[in-house]
Protein backbone atom coordinates (compact mmCIF):
# COMPACT_ATOMS: atom_id res chain seq x y z
CA UNK A 1 0.00 0.00 0.00
CA UNK A 2 1.37 3.32 -1.03
CA UNK A 3 -0.08 5.58 1.68
CA UNK A 4 -2.11 5.06 4.79
CA UNK A 5 -5.39 7.03 5.63
CA UNK A 6 -6.30 7.08 8.97
CA UNK A 7 -9.51 8.92 10.50
CA UNK A 8 -9.42 9.27 14.83
CA UNK A 9 -12.77 9.02 16.52
CA UNK A 10 -14.87 9.89 12.69
CA UNK A 11 -18.57 10.50 13.43
CA UNK A 12 -20.75 10.92 10.03
CA UNK A 13 -20.98 7.80 7.96
CA UNK A 14 -21.30 9.52 5.02
CA UNK A 15 -17.75 11.00 5.43
CA UNK A 16 -16.35 7.82 6.20
CA UNK A 17 -17.61 5.73 3.38
CA UNK A 18 -16.46 8.36 0.90
CA UNK A 19 -13.12 7.94 2.07
CA UNK A 20 -13.28 4.52 1.78
CA UNK A 21 -14.21 4.72 -1.98
CA UNK A 22 -11.08 7.21 -2.23
CA UNK A 23 -8.52 4.90 -0.47
CA UNK A 24 -10.14 1.94 -2.71
CA UNK A 25 -9.57 4.32 -5.96
CA UNK A 26 -6.11 5.06 -4.71
CA UNK A 27 -5.13 1.65 -3.15
CA UNK A 28 -4.54 2.72 0.51
CA UNK A 29 -5.47 1.74 3.62
CA UNK A 30 -8.01 2.79 5.57
CA UNK A 31 -7.40 2.96 9.71
CA UNK A 32 -10.18 3.97 11.97
CA UNK A 33 -9.60 4.59 15.32
CA UNK A 34 -12.51 3.63 17.94
CA UNK A 35 -14.72 4.30 19.21
CA UNK A 36 -16.67 5.31 15.98
CA UNK A 37 -19.95 7.93 15.99
CA UNK A 38 -21.76 4.96 13.98
CA UNK A 39 -21.57 1.10 13.14
CA UNK A 40 -19.60 0.16 10.32
CA UNK A 41 -22.30 -1.35 9.28
CA UNK A 42 -24.62 1.19 9.35
CA UNK A 43 -26.04 1.87 6.09
CA UNK A 44 -25.23 5.30 5.42
CA UNK A 45 -21.41 3.97 5.46
CA UNK A 46 -22.27 1.48 2.95
CA UNK A 47 -24.38 3.39 0.79
CA UNK A 48 -21.34 5.94 0.54
CA UNK A 49 -18.81 3.90 -0.34
CA UNK A 50 -21.45 1.89 -2.58
CA UNK A 51 -20.27 -1.41 -3.33
CA UNK A 52 -16.30 -0.83 -2.92
CA UNK A 53 -16.61 -2.34 -0.42
CA UNK A 54 -15.27 -5.92 -0.17
CA UNK A 55 -11.80 -4.23 -2.16
CA UNK A 56 -11.05 -1.71 1.06
CA UNK A 57 -8.21 -2.74 3.16
CA UNK A 58 -9.68 -1.66 6.38
CA UNK A 59 -7.82 -1.59 9.96
CA UNK A 60 -9.88 -0.96 13.27
CA UNK A 61 -7.75 0.09 16.54
CA UNK A 62 -9.49 -0.07 19.65
CA UNK A 63 -8.58 3.02 21.02
CA UNK A 64 -6.19 6.18 20.66
CA UNK A 65 -3.63 4.62 22.51
CA UNK A 66 -3.59 1.43 21.12
CA UNK A 67 -3.46 3.14 17.36
CA UNK A 68 -0.42 5.35 18.71
CA UNK A 69 1.77 2.58 20.22
CA UNK A 70 1.93 0.49 16.54
CA UNK A 71 2.85 4.24 14.80
CA UNK A 72 5.95 3.69 12.92
CA UNK A 73 7.33 5.38 10.21
CA UNK A 74 6.70 8.87 8.81
CA UNK A 75 3.29 10.47 9.79
CA UNK A 76 1.49 14.02 9.57
CA UNK A 77 -1.61 15.03 11.29
CA UNK A 78 -4.01 17.66 9.27
CA UNK A 79 -6.39 19.83 11.39
CA UNK A 80 -7.91 23.68 10.74
CA UNK A 81 -5.46 24.32 13.59
CA UNK A 82 -2.10 23.29 11.97
CA UNK A 83 0.24 26.01 11.62
CA UNK A 84 2.05 24.68 8.07
CA UNK A 85 0.48 24.04 5.01
CA UNK A 86 0.15 20.21 3.73
CA UNK A 87 2.06 21.59 0.61
CA UNK A 88 5.41 21.57 2.80
CA UNK A 89 5.37 17.89 3.66
CA UNK A 90 7.60 15.80 0.76
CA UNK A 91 5.75 12.69 0.81
CA UNK A 92 6.85 9.13 0.39
CA UNK A 93 6.18 5.78 0.10
CA UNK A 94 4.13 3.99 3.45
CA UNK A 95 2.66 7.86 4.99
CA UNK A 96 0.31 8.00 7.67
CA UNK A 97 -2.24 10.75 7.02
CA UNK A 98 -4.06 11.11 9.75
CA UNK A 99 -7.10 12.98 10.27
CA UNK A 100 -9.55 13.91 13.42
CA UNK A 101 -13.13 13.78 13.67
CA UNK A 102 -15.45 16.06 12.12
CA UNK A 103 -16.77 17.93 15.17
CA UNK A 104 -13.86 18.00 17.83
CA UNK A 105 -10.89 17.35 15.65
CA UNK A 106 -7.89 15.83 17.67
CA UNK A 107 -7.87 15.11 21.20
CA UNK A 108 -5.71 17.40 23.11
CA UNK A 109 -2.91 14.60 23.54
CA UNK A 110 -2.27 15.06 19.63
CA UNK A 111 -1.28 18.63 19.83
CA UNK A 112 0.61 17.92 23.04
CA UNK A 113 2.57 15.24 21.75
CA UNK A 114 2.98 15.60 18.13
CA UNK A 115 2.88 19.73 17.51
CA UNK A 116 5.17 19.61 14.72
CA UNK A 117 4.02 17.19 12.94
CA UNK A 118 0.61 18.90 12.29
CA UNK A 119 -0.62 20.25 8.85
CA UNK A 120 -3.06 22.33 7.34
CA UNK A 121 -4.96 23.18 4.31
CA UNK A 122 -5.23 26.95 3.70
CA UNK A 123 -8.51 28.45 3.34
CA UNK A 124 -9.57 32.19 3.41
CA UNK A 125 -12.39 33.80 4.04
CA UNK A 126 -14.86 33.09 7.35
CA UNK A 127 -14.95 29.13 6.67
CA UNK A 128 -13.21 27.39 9.94
CA UNK A 129 -12.90 24.20 8.17
CA UNK A 130 -13.27 21.75 5.20
CA UNK A 131 -15.64 18.54 5.28
CA UNK A 132 -13.46 15.58 6.09
CA UNK A 133 -13.68 13.34 2.96
CA UNK A 134 -12.78 16.85 1.29
CA UNK A 135 -9.65 17.63 3.12
CA UNK A 136 -8.64 13.89 2.98
CA UNK A 137 -9.03 14.37 -0.62
CA UNK A 138 -7.28 17.07 -1.09
CA UNK A 139 -4.11 15.53 0.92
CA UNK A 140 -4.30 12.19 -0.16
CA UNK A 141 -4.19 13.41 -4.13
CA UNK A 142 -0.93 15.47 -3.09
CA UNK A 143 0.52 12.33 -1.83
CA UNK A 144 -0.32 9.80 -4.39
CA UNK A 145 0.92 12.72 -7.09
CA UNK A 146 4.40 12.50 -5.53
CA UNK A 147 4.15 9.28 -4.22
CA UNK A 148 3.28 7.74 -7.83
CA UNK A 149 4.02 11.06 -10.10
CA UNK A 150 0.56 10.98 -11.24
Amino acid sequence: MPLRIVLIHPEIPPNTGNIARLCVAINCELHLVKPLGFSIHDKYLKRAGLDYWHYLNLVLHESLDDFLKQLKGDFYFFSSKGKKPYTSIKFSKDDWLIFGSETSGFPEIIFDKFSERIYTIPMFGPVRCLNLSNSVAIVAYEAMRQVENF
